[in-house]
């Protein structure tokens, strides 16, 4: 499991990329197509055609550090969704990377506190 905090934010390019870009192209898509600041700490997932192939771009304060895993069989799943991006949860994206398909997932009612329910309604 991922221990992330609450204040990181994760973003899923819904397209596929290419895997042999590299730092600075990957900032500028999650710039350009994900409109989020790539030096904002959060997380930044790229996949690639085959989705046997993922890269997670962030930023640690003293530069980018990127996370590459290939799978040997199988694939990931991804959300599909309409839009550049979706936005996830870190357990969410665990999950993705462990390959439990999301799709059927169904997450079950938990609290939300009344000043962020009034923030956002």
């Amino acid at each position: 499991m991922l221990s992330l905090p609450p204040s990181v934010r994760i973003y899923a390019a819904t397209e596929a990329t290419s895997m042999h870009l590299s730092f600075d192209r990957l900032a500028a898509l999650a710039s350009e197509v994900m409109g989020a600041d790539p030096f904002s700490g959060h997380l930044f997932v790229f996949r690639n055609r085959g989705n046997d192939k993922v890269k997670i771009l962030f930023w640690d304060r003293t530069g980018f550090c990127l996370w590459y895993k290939r799978l040997e069989k199988g694939t990931f799943h991804f959300p599909r969704v309409e839009g550049s991006h979706v936005e996830m949860e870190a357990a969410e994206l665990s999950l993705l990377l462990e390959g439990i398909d999301l799709g059927g997932a169904r997450r079950r009612p938990r609290f939300v506190p009344r000043a962020l329910v009034a923030a956002t309604g």
